[in-house]
């Protein structure tokens, strides 16, 4: 009997002690996860951090765009009325142009029956 109470005292023993270490090891195991999650989400805050930043860069950037969009809208605007009359313009140059085609045509029958006229 002595034997088995000294051998259930050394079982016990091997079991606190092997319990001890599997808790120490899941210990271990859990704040080596934790350890990975808290720089998983450093890293996803530094992340953040670049993208918020460059999106206000992106920001700033459309609003000077924006900007000059307008700036040139408006010179536009204010040259409207130029375009319009050189649009008018080039207009009354083709019909004048076509007017002096036709003017150079005539003037070249009138010259051909002129000479046929000297001929005779």
């Amino acid at each position: 009997m002595a034997d088995s109470t000294v051998s259930e005292i050394n079982t016990e023993k091997d079991l606190t002690v092997l319990t001890r270490d599997a808790f120490v090891k899941v210990a271990e195991y859990l704040n080596g996860e934790l350890d990975d999650s808290i720089e998983d989400y450093t890293m996803l805050e530094k992340m953040n951090r670049v993208t918020s930043s460059k999106y206000t860069d992106i920001k700033a950037l459309v609003s000077s765009v924006n900007s000059s969009m307008q700036d040139l809208n408006a010179k536009y605007d204010s040259l409207q009325p130029y375009i319009d009359q050189i649009d008018d313009i080039e207009l009354a140059v083709n019909a004048l142009e076509q007017s002096a085609f036709k003017l150079d045509a005539y003037s070249k029958q009138l010259e051909a029956r002129f000479k046929e006229l000297e001929r005779h």
